[in-house]
């Protein structure tokens, strides 16, 4: 914890870190869960996790989920987004238990909603994804997994199976202390509008898609 001067001089502890907020009911189309707020003191962000049942210490089925406007409210079928979001909530609810943590900040792999839809027009033109992001001066994933870490910290978890195809966020995980007992594939089906991004996830960020092959004749 660091300390900041209050105005009469004195030193007054500035929080950082996660700090758990409320845990409250929430009962959803795919089953119960609890939605346990935090603050992340560090960013400013406030971020949510969605526990199903009795989820243990060891071996927790939990997706890492990014904030993607247009996909998880809009149905965008530029991303997968919004499927990953729906297919992680029913896999918890199917398990008996699991975690859903949904981490507010990560728009566009971290760049901002605006800088997001600034390079989705620039796919439009013909560049891929990576492509977009270097154009606009901007990085390629500017994503912080610690709160995540400490939010399922908190929740008392020591290992997850994680469902996700993103090998950074299973390194992340391990650098901050969580240890990935498996990796459970999050495969959704591609489609016209999304199938030249996700060959650039699995070509230029190292996602495992092996289920690209079997549609190569979209375009």
């Amino acid at each position: 914890m660091t300390e900041k001067i209050g105005v009469l001089g004195k030193k007054s502890p500035q929080r950082t870190g996660v700090e758990r907020i409320v845990n409250a009911p929430l009962p959803t189309v795919y089953g119960q869960f609890r939605a346990v707020g935090y603050l992340d003191h560090d960013r400013g962000d406030e971020q949510v996790a969605l526990v199903h049942g009795d989820i243990g210490t060891e071996g927790v089925l939990t997706r890492l989920h990014s904030e993607c406007l247009t996909g998880d409210a809009f149905g965008s079928q530029h991303c997968e987004c919004g499927d990953q979001l729906a297919s992680a909530l029913k896999a918890v609810v199917a398990e008996g238990s699991g975690i859903v943590v949904y981490l507010r900040g990560h728009e566009g792999r971290g760049i901002g909603l605006l800088a997001k839809l600034r390079a989705m027009a620039l796919q439009a033109e013909g560049l891929d994804t990576v492509e977009a992001n270097l154009a606009l001066g901007l990085p390629v994933d500017a994503r912080d997994y610690g709160v995540a870490a400490g939010i399922l910290q908190d929740l008392g978890v020591n290992s997850v199976r994680l469902m996700s195809n993103n090998p950074r966020k299973r390194e992340a995980l391990e650098q901050h202390g969580i240890e990935v007992a498996e990796t459970v594939p999050l495969l959704i089906p591609p489609c016209e509008s999304n199938i030249t991004y996700l060959r650039t996830k699995r070509e230029r960020l190292d996602h495992v898609l092996p289920h690209l092959d079997a549609v190569a004749h979209l375009s």
